[in-house]
């Protein structure tokens, strides 16, 4: 399918440069719903500076976010309230990743980082029993029904931009200053990889070029 113009892309990239805002904390309220309204333990993967970790934290016991980035994790903490039943690591993912179990596994715009089969396992192997696993992540555009909702979103993207800017520049939140890199898998093939080793995940393509995914282990 052919693409949006190459000057119409230029211009929407100046302009949405020009009034950034977060697409991943856009589904930290979806998340929420995905979610028991009390749990025990939740881990966040790639929590950058927090903002999910804290809004988790209002429903459970502990949780833990980690990431690979020193920095931002410093940031996290503080950010983070004394008192509050959070904690933060820095840890590589897969491999780092605290050994749990946890009620809830959470993951933001990191999935596309990391080697997925491996990812999903890891996430697989420290959720509890009844425990829930909710990502949000990216994916690369290759069918049609890709590009129209790619489309569908460029206008929404702008208007967004533009509100919560009040129509003024903005620098770009600081929940989105973490090194990031397209993604690279189609959603397809991210699908039979989730299926494989996740059975009866459900997975959705969103607008704002994300997907989405959740899965209860038995």
């Amino acid at each position: 399918m052919t693409s949006l113009p190459h000057r119409l892309v230029q211009t929407l990239d100046r302009f949405n440069a020009a009034h950034p805002w977060d697409h991943n904390a856009h589904y930290h309220r979806w998340i929420l719903r995905q979610l028991p309204r009390r749990f025990g333990s939740a881990l966040d993967v790639g929590c950058g500076t927090g903002d999910l970790v804290r809004l988790l934290a209002a429903r459970a016991d502990e949780v833990h976010g980690v990431d690979s980035d020193p920095v931002i994790t410093s940031r996290a903490r503080t950010l983070t309230p004394e008192g509050t039943a959070v904690s933060f690591s820095v840890a590589d993912a897969p491999t780092g990743l605290p050994a749990g179990p946890y009620d809830v596994i959470t993951c933001v715009a990191t999935l596309h980082h990391l080697p997925l089969t491996e990812a999903l396992d890891a996430f697989r192997s420290r959720l509890a029993p009844g425990g829930t696993l909710v990502v949000v992540g990216l994916y690369r555009p290759r069918t049609a029904t890709d590009h129209l909702l790619g489309a569908a979103a460029v206008l929404p993207n702008a208007a967004i931009g533009w509100l919560k800017n009040e129509g003024r520049s903005a620098a770009p939140p600081t929940s989105m200053t973490a090194r990031t890199r397209p993604a690279g898998m189609p959603f397809a093939d991210i699908a039979e990889a989730a299926r494989t080793v996740l059975p009866g995940t459900r997975l959705r393509r969103r607008l704002f070029w994300r997907c989405t995914l959740t899965w209860r282990r038995p």
